[in-house]
């Protein structure tokens, strides 16, 4: 029988929404998330799915427990054949084993359930396969009439196997349970680990069947009743309890009168096909209970991966502003006039006399427009090159300066070292990035001389007076742009400020006031354009580190969609 497709098409969508989150981020607690979400993945596939695709198919029992508490001789003693390796070697079991009855081949051949185990296939009369050498992530299987139908045996490694893989095959061979044959001793069953599992199989609901083995016999009695205590204790009162005294084996078996009891319980569930479906059910919607909470706890995990990626992009963001800041306020306070730029000025437009003869004869400016403009050629590229080289300087260190900063805030952030590396090690070498600066800021020139050209391009009468003054009306502009007194200081002042003052006033006798202030806005802004570009283009390799992440918010709230949509279907089901 299959349950309710709506129920089955939620949770397969639940599976791919889990699978697709990402955790790459190495912060606190991320690998115990991402291990929560494989989990949470493979009781999906292993279990839930196939469940909900058909709850008559047989019943999978997963003998499981601590190291050493007996698990394989159980199993042998209750099928009374060599079936699974027992051997005083710790760890034994290695490649698990899921033992069924002949007539039920078909719903254990196939990748229905655990189909990231691949199979193994033994003949029914075959020798228990040694464990040593043997594959974890494999699955071996065998048929047997020792089995009733309607049952499978699963014997799983030790679930606190000093080996890691064993451990991680223990838990997921348990998630795939429809009920646990849980064993352990009288010196192990108040571990901690048997424990953990034991309340989880509590909070989850799955029907357990748990064997105290190897009890001394003068102690039976007194700790089958602590161990009952306990279990009542943690909400498992009602579990079947099966004491197996510390006895010698017959033959490698346990005694027939110690495990008689377990079979006929195991096989009075086979027989009933209604006590069957009731436990299928019964773990079946613990299962989908616990999942469900789980994976909202791994959805709101992995927000903070995206709150982590999203403080790391602000970072660079900040970096990348406050470089900005510093190149606006370097080309506004008339820093970028120091040293070679206004010496070459000096050179192009002459002495301090020079402007103290021009601003007393300001009402002659029209007269003297045309000698100025087209000045000595010479002069005029070398103000050019001058201001280029001095650009250049300052985007190269401001850049530098925002790597610099994202390298020392990015230290302070957890799970960013290694992105940090990537990222340093993906920026612009010096000669790549002097070159980029170079081209933008020829660029940012061009455009100044394209705003006089069209400037000018307006005023047909004055164009052709202006035709050989174009690149001299554009550095005039460059230097009124750049030419106000907040950072220099001394002897510097009256000569920047004599510039901007003969500067804009041949600009505005040209041009006229407002066309003025338009041109300096557009060439200011052209500026920050390109210095933008530049600076994040520099840190680019910063955001790439975080965009080959592959963080995306949306796939945690698919996973709550997910979880929204299993919860509205689950009323079918029921």
């Amino acid at each position: 029988m299959t349950a309710a497709p709506a129920v089955h098409a939620a949770l397969s969508r639940l599976r791919s929404a889990l699978a697709a989150l990402s955790f790459p981020l190495p912060v606190d607690g991320v690998a115990g998330v991402a291990g929560e979400r494989d989990r949470l993945v493979h009781q999906l596939e292993d279990y839930v799915l196939p469940r909900y695709e058909d709850l008559d198919a047989p019943l999978l029992a997963v003998v499981g427990g601590s190291t050493g508490a007996g698990k394989s001789t159980l199993v042998n003693s209750l099928l009374l054949a060599p079936v699974a390796a027992s051997s005083a070697i710790r760890p034994t079991t290695r490649r698990p084993l899921l033992l069924h009855h002949r007539t039920d081949e078909e719903w254990f051949t196939t990748d229905r359930i655990l189909p990231s185990f691949p199979r193994v296939r033994i003949a029914p009369d075959a020798a228990a396969t040694p464990a040593a050498g043997r594959s974890q992530s494999e699955l071996e299987i065998r048929g047997t009439d020792r089995l009733p139908a309607g049952l499978a045996l699963l014997d799983a490694p030790d679930i606190d196997s000093v080996v890691d893989e064993n451990r991680a095959a223990a838990h997921q061979l348990l998630g795939a349970a429809d009920l646990w044959l849980f064993v352990t001793t009288a010196a192990r069953y108040a571990d901690a680990v048997p424990w953990e599992l034991l309340v989880d199989a509590q909070a989850r609901d799955i029907v357990v069947a748990i064997v105290l083995n190897r009890v001394p016999e003068d102690v039976v009695r007194e700790v089958e009743a602590d161990f009952q205590e306990r279990l009542a204790a943690a909400g498992l009162g009602g579990a079947p309890l099966h004491t197996i005294p510390e006895v010698m084996l017959e033959g490698g078996y346990i005694p027939e009168q110690y495990v008689a009891p377990l079979r006929h319980w195991l096989g009075d569930l086979a027989a009933d096909a209604n006590a069957r479906s009731a436990v299928a059910r019964r773990t079946l919607a613990g299962a989908v209970h616990a999942v469900l909470g789980a994976a909202e706890h791994v959805a709101g995990e992995a927000d903070e991966q995206v709150r982590a990626a999203t403080h790391l992009v602000g970072k660079v963001d900040r970096a990348e502003a406050d470089a900005l800041r510093r190149i606006s306020a370097a080309t506004a306070d008339g820093s970028l006039l120091r040293g070679e730029v206004l010496a070459r000025w000096q050179e192009f437009v002459g002495t301090g006399e020079w402007f103290a003869r021009f601003q007393a004869g300001i009402g002659r400016m029209r007269d003297r427009i045309g000698s100025f403009v087209r000045g000595r050629p010479d002069s005029v590229d070398q103000v050019e090159t001058a201001v280029e080289d001095s650009l250049v300087t300052l985007l190269a260190a401001e850049a530098r300066q925002a790597a610099l900063e994202l390298d020392h805030s990015w230290r302070l952030e957890g799970g960013s070292r290694t992105l940090l590396e990537g990222a340093q090690n993906s920026l612009p070498e010096d000669p790549v990035l002097f070159e980029r600066i170079a081209t933008e800021v020829s660029g940012w020139q061009k455009d100044v001389l394209g705003l006089v050209r069209e400037e000018g391009a307006g005023r047909r009468v004055k164009a052709r007076a202006l035709s050989t003054g174009v690149n001299a009306l554009g550095v005039t502009l460059m230097m009124v742009i750049f030419a106000t007194t907040g950072g220099i200081t001394g002897a510097e002042i009256a000569t920047a400020g004599g510039t901007a003052a003969a500067g804009q006033a041949v600009l505005v006798a040209v041009f006229g006031e407002d066309a003025v202030r338009a041109m300096a806005r557009n060439a200011k802004e052209s500026l920050a354009q390109r210095s933008e570009s530049v600076i994040a283009w520099y840190l680019g390799p910063f955001r790439e580190a975080i965009a080959r992440l592959g963080i995306d918010a949306a796939a945690n709230q698919e996973v709550r969609d997910a979880v929204d949509a299993v919860r509205e279907a689950e009323p079918e089901a029921r």
